[in-house]
């Protein structure tokens, strides 16, 4: 069992920088794969950005890559999505999940969820 909670969303305007953190409960966090995923109102949830166990291994969406990312600290049960040069159309509320062993980029494939932050990028 994991539990999830975000922290770190707000208003930032357009070209701004903000971080997301995701702390888990817990003592095994480090077998859970972690993703970034976000849904934006009168859109389906889209995936952001995954990370592996170690973190040693991510990927991103293409809308997102080389503006974010991801990593985590598994002595601090973290994972952030540290987020530049942010745009209008990256407002959205992010979620962070956690799936056991391998990340995916599916959102089904994830079992455990947080509550949710809002992002809002001013133009």
């Amino acid at each position: 069992q994991v539990q999830l909670v975000e922290s770190g969303g707000g208003l930032v305007q357009a070209g701004g920088s903000l971080r997301l953190s995701c702390a888990a409960s817990g003592r095994t966090f480090n077998y859970y794969a972690m993703g970034w995923f976000r849904q934006a109102p009168g859109k389906e949830r889209e995936f952001v950005a995954s990370i592996s166990l170690s973190g040693s291994s991510t990927a991103y969406a293409d809308s997102v890559k080389g503006r974010f990312t991801i990593s985590r600290d598994n002595a601090k049960n973290t994972v952030y999505l540290q987020m530049n040069s942010l745009k209008p159309e990256d407002t959205a509320v992010y979620y962070c999940a956690a799936k056991a062993f391998a990340p995916s980029t599916r959102h089904r494939d994830y079992g455990y969820w947080g509550q949710g932050t809002q992002v809002t990028v001013s133009s």
